[in-house]
This record gives structure tokens, C-alpha cells and sequence, in this order.
């Protein structure tokens, strides 16, 4: 019993740590936390503050709207997306796209919404059904969102929307949803290799290629940089809650083995007859270390300011290939292909997700 304590707190101690380097990476990054600066925690934003920040007025007829503040719990994939809303006249001049951390080729492909509110008026562009830009979700729900938060404020309009309005309950989110917690849930009771490859493919097609959602460095940064809207973001928190609270309960390596969407992939492939390399033990160790040594550069990299562009190399973002930028759907082919003669080649030998979550449950 003893020795399970020690354990439970050991990996309570590693997990802290962790979330403490993710916590120091966004405040490296972004310089914000939770979404907020550190002059936001000195001052607690007023009515008047809000006002000041949201609404600038040029002459009698034109007004820009600042959605840094009024839409700061609208995130996309990896944080705040704000927009600058220009009115002249009482028509939409223009939406302009502030700075933000969204992965680029996934950002400009939403940006392609930008124009479709021009030349409208407040109200009429507050009753207009805009479709998020497929391949890029989260993004364009966030300046979708932004741009209604804009205008509602504009329109002396802030009234909070409802729960149901808040929750992203397209087909896809709700079909995503069921297949995550099938992934989270029936490993735990039944064990069936049939059932385990049909779970593969789901995660594969459902999660990855659909949905576009799993979890990677871009993700744990921009949570912590800007905080977590619960309503918008359920598939991801699921995973979240099998790849950090699972192993505190007995259950290592949960996450790789059952929910992420590029490790069933590679599984899948493994399932591929063909003759399998047979790597000696030397080799496996040296790759290995090679794993643990480009993890360490990496949070050098990171948590000294230097650079945060490798997280837009995780193979993840290939399965939003129509925004992926071309290296990253390379590499995603190249590991899918090395999955059928070596198992799960990336997971063992590169993942620097699947490092930090092995660090939280204090494996190497």
C-alpha cells in the first residue's frame, strides 16, 4: 500500500512538473496565461476598461470593434482568434484578423471568411448562417464566433448565448464525441482484438480525418496560454482526461494505446502481411535515446523562448491534410509506411507529445 502511495504521489509530482513547462511555454510564447497578461491579474478588467480596448470612433460614421476582451473565452484550435470589426455608416467595411497562434495553413484557409460580412448591415450580418471552411473547424468557429460577439457589442447587444447555442453540437461534434468515449471507455471492460481494430478505424477516420482533433504540443500550449472553452472543446478534453488522469489511476499509456487518432493508424498499418524488421536490441535502445535526446533540444528550444515552430511539425496536423503544409503530410506517410515492417515507429522513437505524457506517468 505504501508503495503505491509513493507511486501516486510520484506521478502527482511528474504530472505537476509538467504542467508547469507547458505554463512557462505559454507565457514564453504568448505572454499570456489562462488568457489573461500579467497586468490582467494586477487589474481585473471594468466596464470602462472593456470599453476602451473594444470600441475606437473615427469621425461620426466609422467604428472599429476590438474583440480582444469581449470574445477572450472564443478560442480556436490553440487560442484567442480576435478581430478588428470596422463599421462605417452602419455597414461592415471590413474584418481584420489580429495577431493570433493558430497554425498558419490551417488560419489561412479560415480567413477566407473574413469578406463575408462586408458591405452588411449590423443586424443583417448578426442574422446570416456563415459554414465553418472545411479543413480548418476550430478556426473559422472562432472568428464566426468573434465576429457575432463584435457585433452584438456594436449593436448594444451583449446578451450571453444560451448553453445550447454555446455547445458546437454539429453532427460531426456529436458523432466525434461518441466515438472518443467509446475510445475511453470500452478498453476498460473488454479486450477483443476484432473490436479493437474496428475502434482503430474509427479513431483513424472519425477523430483524425473528420473531426481533425488530438492532442499535440499546439494544443497543451494554447490551453494553457488561453485557457480551455469547455463547450466547443469535449472530444479534446476527453482525451485529455485519458491522457493525464487515467495513468494516475493505474492505466499507463492509455491515450497512445486506444484513443490517438495517428497511433491507431500506424497500428492499422502494422496489421499490413508483410515480413517484419527485426530490429536488434541496440538499435531499439539507440533510437531510444535518440527519442529522449531530441525531446530534451526541443524544451530547450521552447522553454528558453528560442523557438516554438517544431510544434507545427507534429505528424498530427496531416490529417487535416487540406490545410497541412506538405513536409508534415511527408513525414506522416514515411511513419505510416515504416509502421508496417516496424511497429509504431513514431509513438517509440520521435513523438514529442507521446515523450511528455510518458515524463507525466515517470517513464522514460
Amino acid at each position: 500500500m505504501r508503495n503505491i502511495t509513493m507511486k501516486r504521489l510520484e506521478q502527482i509530482l511528474l504530472l505537476t512538473t509538467c504542467l508547469i513547462m507547458m505554463m512557462v511555454a505559454a507565457v514564453q510564447r504568448d505572454g499570456t496565461l489562462w488568457g489573461r497578461t500579467s497586468a490582467d491579474f494586477a487589474n481585473v478588467d471594468s466596464i470602462q476598461n472593456i470599453r476602451e480596448h473594444t470600441v475606437r470612433t473615427f469621425g461620426d460614421s466609422v467604428v472599429v470593434i476590438n474583440t480582444s476582451l469581449i470574445g477572450k473565452d472564443i478560442l480556436g484550435y490553440v487560442g484567442q482568434v480576435p478581430l478588428e470589426i470596422t463599421i462605417k455608416g452602419g455597414r461592415i467595411r471590413k474584418v481584420d484578423a489580429l495577431r493570433n497562434n493558430e497554425t498558419p495553413e490551417f488560419f489561412n484557409r479560415a480567413k477566407s471568411l473574413l469578406g463575408r460580412w462586408n458591405g452588411k448591415t449590423v443586424n443583417n450580418a448578426l442574422k446570416q448562417d456563415v459554414d465553418a471552411v472545411s479543413g480548418a473547424t476550430f478556426s473559422s468557429n472562432a472568428i464566426i464566433q468573434n465576429v457575432r460577439v463584435g457585433l452584438n457589442y456594436a449593436a448594444k447587444n451583449t446578451a450571453k448565448p444560451s448553453v445550447l447555442e454555446r455547445m458546437d453540437l454539429r453532427i460531426k461534434t456529436i458523432v466525434g464525441l461518441f466515438v472518443v468515449l467509446m475510445a475511453a471507455i470500452i478498453p476498460l471492460f473488454y479486450r477483443n482484438k476484432t473490436w479493437h481494430t474496428v475502434q482503430m478505424a474509427l479513431n483513424v477516420v472519425v477523430l483524425g480525418l473528420w473531426c481533425g482533433t488530438f492532442l499535440n504540443w499546439s494544443l497543451f500550449v494554447g490551453y494553457m496560454s488561453s485557457g480551455i472553452n469547455l463547450w466547443v472543446s469535449l472530444i479534446p478534453i476527453v482525451m485529455l482526461i485519458t491522457a493525464f488522469v487515467y495513468p494516475l489511476f493505474g492505466k499507463q499509456g492509455y491515450y497512445c494505446a486506444n484513443v490517438c487518432p495517428f497511433g491507431s493508424l500506424q497500428d492499422l498499418a502494422s496489421r499490413a502481411k508483410h515480413t517484419k524488421w527485426k530490429m536488434s536490441q541496440r538499435l531499439v535502445k539507440s533510437l531510444m535515446y535518440f527519442r529522449q535526446f531530441l525531446f530534451a533540444l526541443l524544451m530547450v528550444l521552447m522553454l528558453t523562448g528560442v523557438s516554438f515552430q517544431w510544434m507545427d511539425y507534429e505528424v498530427f496536423s496531416a490529417f487535416i491534410f487540406m490545410s497541412a503544409s506538405v513536409v508534415v503530410v511527408v513525414l506522416a506517410v514515411v511513419f505510416v509506411v515504416l509502421a508496417i515492417f516496424v511497429p509504431r515507429p513514431y509513438c517509440r522513437f520521435v513523438c514529442p507529445t507521446g515523450t511528455l505524457l510518458r515524463a507525466a506517468e515517470g517513464h522514460k
